[in-house]
């Protein structure tokens, strides 16, 4: 089953036009909601005459929260922010796929680069909480918003900077007292950190000029970029056949949850569905190449995708794939998604 229920319960007012809500899964799925910093839900949504899914960032840390939670900035017309902030009230139950995304620090330990615009504080919270409570290293934030109030967990992030007076800077960019964002602006913010790697979330232009700028200035940059799902994720595809025997047999070792399986894998068959045919609990979101909520990591073998459009040079080299589009090379690959 791929579908998994976490009820409201509570939903938090943060600004005029942003509702965080806090999840408790069901408890026959609750195993399957283990996440790391910085992951994403995809969530239902209702539509006419069907149903739609959208991708919400965790703002919760697996270190710090008994509980998961979401938050949402309304959209003009936006389908899934606009239902959520005016439908979805305490007690109601959701339907989500597993937490999955890239947009994680490979260590806790490491000195950060946080970099935020609007709503896209929310997976940079988690992350920051994450490093505080469970790493060692030292977090800045730049924050760039239209003005005071449109500041997402400013009492929190505050709170936050008193607790961790050595180890995190909040700097805020405020549209309203500095004007916009320039490139000569992050960088000077950015001079100090150089040495660091950066995590940047927000509004498309914001992410590419903070992307630019600091690429010029040779920091390595993750972001974090979400789309509307064309399809439904939650619609289970189509049955594939049993793989035929002879030259297209193969197989996958896969590692997830702390559990190694191996299955077969036909070479005509993406990897995904191999792995979700043969029972394997797999991540997924949008199937097609452009969220990374499918990644995980090629440990033996090789395998082409498809597509993509999610993955940069340096992910690939990591020998990150992405399970939607990879077909195998060689007969036999293992990989893992615990890395």
């Amino acid at each position: 089953m791929t579908a998994l229920k976490a009820r409201v319960v509570e939903v938090v007012h943060e600004t005029a036009d942003a509702r965080s809500l806090v999840l408790e899964p069901a408890e026959g799925d609750r195993s399957r909601f283990t996440y790391r910093p910085g992951q994403f839900l995809t969530v239902r949504v209702p539509v006419e005459n069907g149903w739609a899914a959208r991708c919400y960032s965790l703002c919760s840390s697996p270190l710090t929260d008994d509980r998961l939670k979401v938050t949402v900035k309304r959209v003009a017309g936006g389908l899934g922010s606009n239902w959520i902030c005016d439908n979805v009230t305490a007690g109601d139950v959701l339907e989500v796929l597993r937490p999955a995304g890239t947009f994680t620090p490979s260590s806790l330990d490491d000195d950060l680069l946080l970099v935020a615009g609007g709503s896209g504080i929310t997976p940079v919270m988690s992350i920051l909480k994450s490093c505080l409570a469970g790493g060692s290293g030292t977090v800045t934030l730049l924050y760039a918003n239209r003005d005071e109030r449109s500041v997402i967990f400013a009492d929190e992030l505050r709170a936050l900077t008193e607790r961790h007076p050595g180890r995190l800077t909040v700097v805020h960019i405020l549209e309203s007292v500095q004007g916009l964002p320039t490139p000569a602006v992050l960088r000077s913010l950015a001079a100090p950190y150089t040495g660091r790697q950066a995590f940047v979330c927000g509004p498309g232009v914001f992410m590419d000029l903070v992307t630019d700028t600091f690429t010029g200035l040779g920091m390595r940059v993750h972001v974090e970029r979400f789309f509307s799902l064309e399809g439904d994720p939650f619609e289970e595809p189509e049955p594939a056949d049993e793989p035929a025997a002879g030259g297209d047999a193969g197989e996958i070792e896969v590692e997830m949850d702390g559990e190694t399986r191996t299955v077969p894998w036909p070479k005509s068959e993406l990897l995904l569905d191999a792995l979700r045919r043969a029972g394997v609990d797999a991540p997924f979101s949008c199937r097609e190449g452009s969220c990374a909520a499918c990644a995980c990591v090629v440990v033996e073998g090789e395998a082409v995708m498809d597509a993509n459009t999610v993955l940069d040079e340096q992910d690939l080299a990591d020998g990150l794939i992405l399970a939607c589009q990879a077909r195998p090379v060689t007969d036999r690959l293992k990989i893992t998604y615990d890395g």
